[in-house]
């Protein structure tokens, strides 16, 4: 499908023909992204990983990302921040359902266990829930507030950045917040460099990187470090806590999964220890419920833009350079002639393993796929199989979940999710 978004020529795909042709034959052509007033004011002029444009320097960020960041061997390092996160979130619901069933909202609750793991395997810090530290709350709270307001800034198109005239009015003035944002954002974490280059006995990322650029201060400038923090805060973040609360929603809405996921955590766990990371490979129908969770409710339902660097082809289409596309993966992982019964939340459909690349793809394809994946997956495991094991659920007064989207960069629940729950037995035994 062809648009027009203001002055930009843009293109939809909607089939696997179409998603593989751009991503193996047109792969590099297709590998930049548009030049939006978000990247070039808060994602330090387009050279975040995210933003940048396909070149050396976005194939040095991706190595950093891939070899220093989110390798397994650096995952497994932070292994155990995870585990103290999840166990939190546990005794959170577990002080409030202990003596029966209570009603808890968890769209916050999931918001605080996700950026809390990123920002523990950061910078050591924690900045959300009821145990921060008095000393550093003042610092959480203005966190916290840059936080929202960089994903507020991401619900608006500028429309600036789809008719170039008006940049030079500013119309409502959304430049000159982007830049008040940019240079909190900016003060923020270079507060964080700062405060480890005098603290290098952390074990985190921070500490990593700034080791490395004594070795190769080309490679790994402040800027380039805080542009990694900046992308794996809004990359890592709301997107897993989505996915858990869609997750948590259609296993409600679909009480025959979660009974069978229950009876697969009792037979392989047992009631007598808590799951762990290493756990995950055997609980197959715990994984093939979020990978159904992500085809049904793809958290991306667009992918990030991509954009033409030069003519191609596609579907025997012309496109021209500086043509936005979009992959349109909620409309390809909801096609009838691509998946039986398309609508119906049903994990046994990927029981024989993960479906084809190009009909699934919540992380993308090609070179700019997320390289999170492996972390994303490892933390909705962790805490989704967790839920099952500690937690009864029910809906509030019975009723069916409201599974209205809202579709912006994310694909969220225009209702946050509040459900019952009570706590497990063997709650009692673990936190005993």
């Amino acid at each position: 499908m062809s648009l027009r978004l203001g002055s930009h020529p843009a293109i939809v795909i909607s089939s696997p023909s179409a998603v593989e042709e751009c991503f193996t034959k047109n792969d590099i052509v297709l590998a930049n992204r548009p030049d939006f007033s978000l990247g070039r004011y808060v994602n330090y002029n387009n050279t975040t990983l995210g933003a940048a444009r396909y070149g050396d320097h976005w194939r040095n960020l991706r190595r950093i990302s891939t070899v220093e960041i989110l390798s397994s061997a650096r995952l497994n390092q932070f292994r155990s921040i995870r585990n103290e996160e999840v166990s939190a979130l546990l005794g959170r619901l577990h002080r409030v359902s202990s003596q029966g069933f209570a009603k808890v909202e968890l769209r916050s609750a999931f918001c605080d266990l996700t950026t809390n793991v990123i920002m523990r395997m950061i910078a050591g810090k924690r900045y959300y829930g009821e145990e921060v530290i008095e000393s550093s709350r003042e610092e959480a709270n203005k966190f916290r507030e840059i936080i929202e307001e960089f994903f507020a800034y991401t619900e608006v198109t500028n429309l600036g950045d789809l008719f170039p005239i008006l940049q030079w009015i500013d119309y409502g003035g959304f430049i000159k917040k982007l830049v008040r944002l940019a240079e909190k954002i900016d003060s923020s974490f270079q507060e964080l460099i700062e405060e480890h280059r005098h603290n290098e006995d952390r074990n985190t990322m921070i500490n990593h990187l700034l080791a490395l650029q004594e070795s190769q201060p080309q490679y790994y400038t402040d800027e380039i470090i805080k542009g990694l923090i900046l992308v794996l805060l809004t990359a890592g973040t709301e997107t897993s806590s989505t996915a858990l609360e869609w997750a948590i929603s259609n296993l409600l809405n679909n009480p025959n999964v979660l009974k069978k996921a229950r009876v697969e955590i009792n037979t392989q766990i047992g009631e007598d220890r808590l799951i762990d990371e290493s756990d995950l490979p055997k609980l197959n129908y715990l994984q093939s419920i979020i990978l159904e969770n992500l085809r049904l409710c793809p958290v991306a339902p667009l992918l990030v833009p991509h954009l033409s660097s030069d003519d191609c082809t596609i579907g025997g289409f012309h496109v021209p350079s500086n043509t936005i596309l979009f992959a349109n993966v909620w409309a390809i992982q909801r096609d009838p002639k691509l998946w039986e019964d398309p609508t119906s939340f049903k994990p046994e459909r990927f029981e024989n393993g993960k479906a084809k690349a190009f009909k699934f793809l919540p992380f993308g394809l090609g070179r700019r796929a997320c390289p999170g994946e492996g972390l994303a997956n490892r933390t909705m495991g962790l805490t989704l199989g967790s839920l099952i094991q500690c937690f009864e659920w029910e809906t509030v007064d019975g009723k069916e979940i409201d599974m209205t989207e809202k579709t912006t960069i994310n694909m969220t629940k225009v209702i946050p999710l509040e459900v019952m729950c009570k706590s497990r037995p063997i709650l009692d035994k673990v936190l005993s």
